[in-house]
């Protein structure tokens, strides 16, 4: 049967990691014909935008397919694992959208099974116990060019293997003493495969099971057979992980194992002017410059939603940088653009003067005030409105105010008329200057026929500015935040990354002017301040008595030029 227009712009679409499960499911290799992914973080830090992707997908392809995606956590190493990274792991992945139901694991839950394999591989001749230190395991390990030698203890008999597993977990032995390694092949072109380590002594605290094991697997040993006991089908992983590949089947081709896992590699998401490294994040907590993984300045999901980003937004992004085999940078504003185009189309427009400058309205009388109409988004129809007040004294934005005006410029100076977002035309007279010389009023005159912006004889100006009434307006402090970094690739020039730590990363203003239905913003409320940026409460220190904004992004849009300009 000839092929369609309509399917050959379909089979296009695919990406490589969808053409894979549809030939498998096509030709009988998945069995019960159930797709089944997992998304394995190791609970030893936040997650980032890197693991996003994963995340979307992971989850994106059981649910295309009518599968099912586990989350496990790959807790095998406890001196760097902690509960809070656990509950983290699972509140992020929620608030993205993705729910794993029934199905959350840890790798702690097949320890037994781990262990009683590691056994079987000792009676078997395939796993011993070496007594090398880690400089000596490096140095017989060989090189990329050299092949390795066997270590003195690899043709240790096995009864003396059984008695020495057993006494590590007895804890009789000090960490770095022994470890339990696979009889593989020293002479591989594959690092990976000479003889790598099962486990390791190590007396710390399990955050799940406590002090039952003082050894514990290594990641390369217990990942592969997770998937394989959770009946995974598509084990998908980032692109470092390809040559741990002949690892991987080693471990789910143990005796024992009745299923067989196979794992496809991906390209991870790289960001310019970010950080993809969990280690590297966790140095900028501990060293103070930012306030924690929840920092809207990091790429931490956590970080990401207090900064205002959509879980939406995200996902868009994601599928945008789709996927590929080769590694590549995403650039920044690539990121910015989706959580434009995102939040324009659900934030809530209101009016915030940032840099106030008070503006008196000397024909307006001083008890009256009147409340206009102005809606909450444009962008959508069924949006409603909310009133916003209006008295004789407003504060606009600095910037909006000019006494020597420059070519070109259209807002406040002297002599000029300008209209008032929602209200009335206005037209500066007089400019009042303290003893130093600084502007700190200015007094206009209003034109009362021209509420609403029209005017009986028609009349037009060219500058509009927002405001907000002097009488009713709040207090505010608005955080502006930027790129952690400076340089598109932190630390390239001088090898430590701290070097180019953006110090505009952060701008707090204090005492910003808000109208006051913002009084009663909540966090995860999407915001749009006029003329300036997104926002959004911040969830951890606003109140109603104490408002905090964050900036998400502004309004200026550099990617969709720079794109229309690289087409």
């Amino acid at each position: 049967m000839e092929t369609t227009d309509m399917e050959k712009r379909e089979e296009k679409s695919l990406n490589f990691l969808e053409r894979i499960i549809e030939d498998d499911l096509a030709n009988g290799r998945v069995p019960n014909n159930t797709i089944v992914t997992r998304f394995p973080p190791e609970p030893n830090g936040y997650l980032h935008l890197g693991h996003v992707k994963s995340i979307c997908l992971n989850f994106g392809l059981a649910e295309k397919y009518g599968g099912r995606c586990h989350l496990r956590l790959d807790d095998t190493n406890p001196e760097k694992e902690d509960m809070e990274y656990i509950e983290s792991i699972q509140r992020d992945i929620k608030w993205l959208g993705f729910d794993w139901g029934d199905y959350l694991y840890h790798a702690s839950d097949y320890y037994d099974q781990l262990y009683k394999i590691a056994v079987n591989l000792i009676k078997e001749g395939k796993a011993y116990v070496d007594s090398l230190t880690p400089e000596q395991v490096r140095e017989y390990r060989g090189t990329l060019t050299s092949p390795g030698r066997n270590s003195p203890d690899r043709d240790r008999p096995v009864e003396e293997n059984l008695r020495l597993f057993e006494e590590m977990r007895e804890g009789k032995h000090p960490e770095g003493k022994y470890v339990l390694r696979a009889k593989l092949d020293m002479a591989s072109p594959n690092l990976n495969m000479r003889d790598p380590s099962l486990y390791r002594i190590k007396f710390a605290s399990h955050p799940r099971t406590g002090d039952k094991w003082c050894i514990y697997p290594m990641y390369d040993y217990t990942h592969p057979i997770s998937d394989a006991i959770e009946g995974i089908t598509h084990s998908i992983c980032t692109l470092e992980f390809e040559d741990h590949r002949p690892a991987y089947d080693w471990a789910t081709s143990i005796d024992g194992i009745e299923h067989t896992p196979h794992q496809y590699e991906f390209a991870r998401l790289n960001i310019n002017y970010m950080l993809m490294s969990k280690r590297k994040l966790l140095n900028l907590v501990k060293l103070g410059i930012v306030t924690g993984w929840d920092d809207p300045r990091m790429p931490t999901i956590t970080g990401i939603r207090r900064r205002g980003y959509s879980p939406e937004s995200l996902r868009d992004f994601v599928s945008r940088v789709g996927v590929a085999k080769v590694e590549s940078v995403v650039d920044y504003n690539l990121l910015e653009f989706c959580a434009r185009e995102d939040l324009n189309k659900r934030a809530l427009r209101y009016m915030a003067v940032i840099n106030p400058l008070k503006v008196v309205i000397t024909n307006y009388p001083e008890d009256k005030e009147e409340w206009f109409d102005a809606q909450d988004n444009p962008e959508d129809p069924q949006s409603g409105t909310h009133p916003v007040p209006f008295s004789r004294e407003l504060y606009i934005e600095q910037e909006d105010f000019m006494e020597e005006p420059i070519k070109g410029y259209h807002r406040l100076y002297p002599g000029n008329e300008i209209r008032l977002k929602h209200s009335y035309y206005i037209t500066c007279n007089e400019v009042i200057k303290d003893a130093e010389g600084s502007i700190v009023e200015v007094h206009v005159t209003y034109d009362p026929e021209s509420r609403g912006g029209t005017t009986p004889d028609g009349r037009k100006v060219r500058g509009t500015s927002h405001w907000v009434s002097a009488k009713h307006g709040i207090d505010a402090e608005i955080r502006l935040y930027d790129k952690l970094f400076s340089t598109e690739y932190p630390g390239e020039a001088t090898g430590n990354y701290l070097d180019d730590i953006n110090p505009e990363s952060l701008v707090v203003l204090k005492h910003c002017k808000l109208e006051p239905a913002l009084k009663d913003a909540k966090p995860g409320q999407y915001l749009q301040f006029m003329r300036t940026g997104y926002f959004v409460a911040d969830s951890v220190d606003h109140t109603s008595e104490n408002p905090v904004f964050n900036r998400t992004v502004t309004l200026k849009d550099s990617w969709s030029k720079k794109a229309k300009k690289q087409k």
